[in-house]
């Protein structure tokens, strides 16, 4: 087996896992959701179109390359459109994932935005969550409404639809799927009293601001710990 062949199947295994999370997860039931992973070279791996992740094999991954051609015996997933335009405009994304999820789909059916109700708003890249336009399903209106939504961003909600979360990689892309799903949770629980009390333009700057150094970092020499 080649060095290609092994990277290959290493991120056909890795998509299957991810599809599976997702499920394991509550974030998607049965065929529901994608997930795809940059290639190298051309184009994007993505998960095949009506297969659930129950079932889901590493060689039943798709390659689309750049132009959009779907390479081997399956289907890719009826989404490609919306994967492949962000990688075109999104250099640094290596991963997107797209789900279903309850209460992300909730607040979607109301084309609304999430706003700062919380400082995890700031995970995301900007003062609030956006929700895409609404367009069909599998359409270039609704890829072209994603990477509107996600300027700045790594996630949007979709109208009527569900949610899509991008990353470095699938640990981050999952990981950012699942901690929107959990913060849309908690604005809908919280809204249940009436409208959340929203972090100011000045407080969620700040929180953006403390943003850059969230997480493990790596430390400097002499580095002294603050707050």
């Amino acid at each position: 087996m080649t060095q290609t062949e092994t990277s290959e199947n290493t991120i056909a295994s890795a998509l299957v896992a991810t599809m599976q999370a997702m499920r394991t997860h509550g974030l998607n039931v049965g065929a529901a959701g994608n997930a795809s992973a940059r290639h190298p070279e051309s184009g994007m791996w993505i998960t095949p179109t009506g297969i659930s992740a129950e079932t889901l094999t590493p060689q039943q991954i798709v390659w689309v390359d750049a132009t959009g051609q779907a390479h081997g015996a399956w289907r890719p997933s009826s989404e490609w459109h919306f994967h492949l335009a962000i990688y075109r405009a999104r250099p640094d994304v290596g991963a997107v994932v797209h789900c279903h999820s309850l209460a992300a789909t909730a607040l979607a059916c109301h084309r609304r935005e999430i706003p700062p109700f919380h400082y995890m708003i700031a995970e995301f890249g900007g003062q609030t969550v956006r929700c895409a336009r609404y367009a069909r399903f599998g359409s270039e209106a609704l890829a072209d409404a994603i990477v509107e939504a996600l300027e700045d961003r790594l996630a949007c909600l979709l109208a009527n639809h569900g949610l899509v979360a991008v990353g470095r990689d699938l640990a981050q892309a999952l990981h950012l799927a699942e901690a929107l799903e959990t913060l849309c949770k908690q604005y809908l629980f919280a809204h249940a009293l009436g409208e959340p009390v929203w972090l100011s333009d000045a407080e969620m700057a700040d929180v953006l601001d403390a943003f850059r150094s969230y997480g493990q970092q790596p430390r400097t020499t002499g580095e002294h710990l603050s707050e």
